[in-house]
């Protein structure tokens, strides 16, 4: 079992890997990490995956209500929540805009073609949810038919979002995903 701190530590590191290898810009995106004890740590609104400090990041119970952190929760926690609630065996979520792969999600294209064998193994497919309002429960509700059956999704005209049963897991998932589209 991994303490706070390295949680604190993977999500900076990984939000750092997202920032640096263009899966995410600016204050785009955001990761999360269900702990022990079923309390979230997640990244704060508005700051730059890539410029996180352990300190920024922000722990939320099971119905986003911050207890603890000094900056602001994302406003996309609800769709992390949502993914834990629904998957018991998912510990990790990260969302992300990967150029090509938004660029399918806003031609409202699901990455479902068996074009490389490797995809097919670790995702099998890439589904399109229709379009939810960044934020809101529409979002989660467009979400809610996928997430049983798939470990990543396309957002229509919004974005990327992946989980596993670790940080790990769901960020070689975006890293997947942006590489089939």
């Amino acid at each position: 079992m991994k303490t706070i701190e390295q949680h604190r530590d993977e999500i900076v590191r990984f939000g750092k890997m997202l920032h640096q290898s263009g899966l995410v810009a600016a204050t785009d995106g955001n990761l999360s990490v269900r702990m022990n004890d079923g309390s979230v740590l997640c990244t704060p609104t508005l700051m730059s995956k890539g410029m996180m400090a352990n300190d920024d990041l922000v722990v939320v119970d099971e119905h986003g209500r911050k207890l603890s952190g000094g900056r602001e929760v994302s406003s996309e926690i609800a769709m992390h929540l949502f993914i834990y609630r629904e998957r018991p065996d998912v510990n990790a979520v990260v969302h992300a805009h990967p150029p090509t792969a938004t660029g399918y999600a806003a031609a409202g294209i699901p990455l479902d073609t068996a074009l490389c064998s490797e995809i097919v193994v670790t995702l099998g497919s890439v589904p399109l949810a229709r379009y939810g309002t960044p934020g809101t429960p529409e979002l989660a509700e467009a979400l809610a038919p996928l997430i049983p059956d798939h470990q990543a999704i396309l957002m229509a005209n919004h974005g990327v979002v992946t989980y596993g049963a670790d940080l790990l897991t769901a960020f070689m998932n975006m890293e997947t995903v942006e590489h089939y589209a």
